[in-house]
């Protein structure tokens, strides 16, 4: 049955993308320069070396575009990078290529929700200012004195209520 799903050899023409990739909001750039290291990538080592020059024929996207795309992959650890080192004719050693290794794509999950619910936490705290704001204004605009209500670990610095 050559070229089946069961034809182990129609395997070679394919990469593997992990699903989960699916789910962490990446831009399309992203997931093209994603998908072109995880094409290029050697199977035994997760590794690979394109320049940006190259990845930038195959995706479609300027060297600067690329490089934005790599150092984002490198924030949402999906990717780490490390420079080369290549000699030329004289045997002096000269800039190579990035070293790309393909990262566990769970980490890059796990940071992506440990992210997403720091943004929870600081657009929950920022509700809760504005309300405070809001009930503030409304007494002074009926002439009523008010403070502001106060917490200890509001009173005290922050790195003093850490300790306390």
């Amino acid at each position: 049955m050559s070229g089946s799903v069961y034809d182990k050899s129609a395997l070679r023409n394919y990469y593997p993308m992990p699903n989960q990739i699916f789910s962490l909001g990446l831009k399309p750039g992203e997931l093209a320069v994603y998908s072109y290291l995880m094409f290029c990538e050697n199977r035994r080592t997760f590794q690979c070396y394109p320049s940006y020059e190259t990845i930038g024929k195959w995706t479609g996207m300027t060297k600067n575009t690329v490089a934005k795309y790599v150092r984002s992959l490198e924030d949402k650890r999906l990717i780490a990078t490390r420079p080369t080192t290549v000699p030329d004719a004289d045997g002096i050693p000269r800039n190579g290529t990035l070293c790309y290794t393909i990262l566990p794509v769970s980490g890059a999950v796990k940071l992506f929700y440990a992210r997403q619910m720091e943004n929870a936490r600081a657009e929950t705290a920022k509700q809760s200012t504005v309300k405070r704001l809001e009930a503030f204004a409304r007494c002074s605009e009926q002439g009523r004195t008010v403070t502001a209500p106060t917490t200890t670990a509001e009173s005290q610095h922050p790195r003093e209520a850490q300790t306390a």
